[in-house]
């Protein structure tokens, strides 16, 4: 019970950042954001999970970029 509990908190973390940035982003309740997915994807069978998860890669690959090093002395 305790594996389960611990795979759902990580997923349900992971899953909500993108709704929490785009909330931030766009000075909005992420709970209206998780609605509207959830919503969207009942309306379009699935089409705003496959756009979500693109934005989940974008937020990610963002982050990395930013914190990579450009400098010649940071090897």
């Amino acid at each position: 019970m305790k594996l389960v509990s611990s795979i759902r908190d990580y997923f349900e973390k992971q899953a909500f950042g993108v709704c929490s940035y785009l909330g931030d982003k766009m000075h909005m309740r992420t709970s209206v954001i998780r609605l509207f997915f959830i919503y969207a994807s009942f309306l379009t069978v699935g089409s705003p999970l496959i756009i979500y998860m693109i934005l989940a890669f974008w937020i990610k690959m963002k982050s990395y970029i930013r914190n990579r090093r450009t400098s010649v002395w940071d090897l």
